[in-house]
């Protein structure tokens, strides 16, 4: 039998096959997780189909799966789950497709596909157009696709990744951003890493590099890998640097032992002598 038509034979299914499912409804069910001690609760509009020889539950929507505090909202839902071992059945991963929803405490993320991987409470999310992270006052977006490391309190984003927060805004091939939680219990961005192409752009400037971390709470930013901090016409190159994105102040450190230069649009770059920094600026038109 596919097609799940009501609360009693749910409840049978889960009594005969010891699959530790309890059924509130033909559209609702709980569903026994052997690694983690809170159940995955299954809601459905549409109805629940149950594939024994798939191995899987397919919820048909609109959709809603709940774990503890984290929710997930899609047009259709997956369950598969393994038989077996001192746990009995255990769910294994979770698939949402269409119109995908994320929330926990203080996050909220979009896209269109989603893979939750129950055992690593690892989650997957891609296909958005770009895929989105909201988190407090900062947003996190991805043209590949987000990953959500639970345990670790870590998001990693790939493929023409940003970071933005009001007028400040972080970009890269692949961006990673520590969670904590705050002072209201809420999670929020303490720490985001840079990697690859890294551009940071302000009010009044931008920051290219190789590599970036940025401590979001005190503002403060630290650069390395050919650094180069363009304000107006003004282009400033070396080693690494320091900046804070509050103040708009920045500061370029000198190379240990290698050459760093300064361009200015009045001639070409001025050379400096080994672990020193030299700069060329542009002075206004006065006419």
């Amino acid at each position: 039998m596919r097609r799940v038509l009501g609360g009693i034979i749910l409840a049978t299914f889960g009594f005969y096959l010891g699959l530790g499912i309890s059924a509130v409804s033909a559209q609702g069910l709980n569903l026994s997780n052997g690694t983690n001690d809170q159940p995955i609760g299954i809601d459905a509009a549409g109805g629940i189909e149950w594939r024994q020889d798939e191995k899987v539950f397919i919820a048909s929507g609109p959709a809603k799966a709940t774990q503890g505090n984290m929710t997930i909202d899609a047009d259709e839902l997956r369950a598969h789950y393994r038989e077996g071992g001192e746990q009995g059945t255990e769910i294994v991963r979770l698939d949402a497709i269409g119109h995908v929803e994320i929330r926990s405490p203080g996050r909220v993320a979009t896209g269109g596909h989603a893979v939750y991987d129950v055992e690593r409470s690892v989650m997957v999310l891609k296909d958005g157009d770009p895929v989105k992270l909201i988190s407090g006052g900062d947003v996190i977006i991805a043209n590949g696709q987000l990953e959500f490391w639970d345990k670790r309190n870590l998001a990693v984003a790939r493929g023409g990744a940003q970071a933005a927060r009001t007028d400040k805004r972080i970009r890269a091939d692949v961006l990673t951003a520590h969670f904590a939680k705050g002072a209201d219990g809420k999670t929020e961005v303490q720490l985001i890493e840079a990697f690859d192409n890294v551009r940071i752009d302000t009010a009044r400037e931008q920051v290219f590099s190789d590599r970036g971390a940025y401590n979001v709470p005190t503002g403060l930013a630290r650069l390395t890998g050919s650094v180069k901090i363009k304000r107006g016409a003004n282009e400033i190159n070396g080693c690494s640097a320091d900046i804070d994105l509050n103040t708009g102040i920045s500061r370029l450190n000198s190379c240990e032992g290698a050459e760093g230069s300064v361009k200015g649009t009045t001639g070409g770059a001025a050379k400096a002598a080994p672990g020193r920094i030299r700069g060329v600026l542009s002075p206004k038109d006065r006419n």
